[in-house]
């Protein structure tokens, strides 16, 4: 038997809590966004070969306000149907470059200087809950292939490998769960240490 409307009004009120509405959640138009001061993460995508992934990561990428998206090599470029099935409209609000290589983007990156870190199970790749400890005001995160990762070559190149945490069978992530945990994790703690004032070691 379902809860007629006066229940659930009541429970709303004893509770002090309610799901919000549309028109509650504060959400920036297109143009606003565009105006708006970016958090200094820019992610590369390297050779991503599903459009559904690439969709997935503009959505997070406008969902945490920052700077751009770097696609390289195969990676799928919008406009496509596949992509904007996932992107849900943020290949409208979020700023994108295509370069031929990966290369390519580190260099266009390190003349801009922002400092860049593979995503990627490494011999010696940083937690993501130790993200604080890097010393970077501008940063790339370099999601790569859904197969064969990020690819050696560009590793190498890298001021470091981020990795998330993971304590099941599996210690793989879908790339767009990746992208979002990880994003979620460098923008909090960048717009932690921006509020504190705070100074990195």
């Amino acid at each position: 038997m379902g809860l007629g409307r006066g229940t659930i009004i009541s429970l709303i009120y004893l509770c002090g809590m309610y799901k919000l509405r549309m028109d509650e959640l504060k959400r920036k138009s297109v143009a606003e966004f565009r105006r708006s001061e970016k958090i200094p993460v820019i992610v590369v995508l390297e050779n991503i070969r599903s459009m559904h992934n690439v969709g997935s990561v503009f959505r997070s990428a406008d969902a945490f306000l920052i700077e751009a998206i770097y696609i390289c090599g195969y990676t799928a470029r919008p406009p496509r149907k596949e992509i904007d099935k996932t992107a849900l409209g943020a290949t409208e609000t979020v700023e994108w470059k295509y370069f031929s290589t990966t290369m390519e983007a580190l260099d266009n990156l390190k003349q801009n200087n922002f400092k860049f870190f593979a995503i990627e199970q490494a011999d010696k790749s940083i937690p993501l809950n130790m993200f604080s400890e890097i010393n970077a005001d501008k940063v790339a995160l370099i999601f790569g292939n859904e197969v064969t990762g990020v690819e050696e070559e560009i590793i190498s190149l890298c001021d470091g490998c981020i990795e998330i945490p993971q304590f099941g069978t599996k210690h793989s992530l879908n790339i767009s769960v990746a992208a979002g945990i990880v994003l979620w994790e460098v923008v909090r703690t960048m717009i932690y240490i921006k509020e504190k004032g705070l100074v990195r070691l």
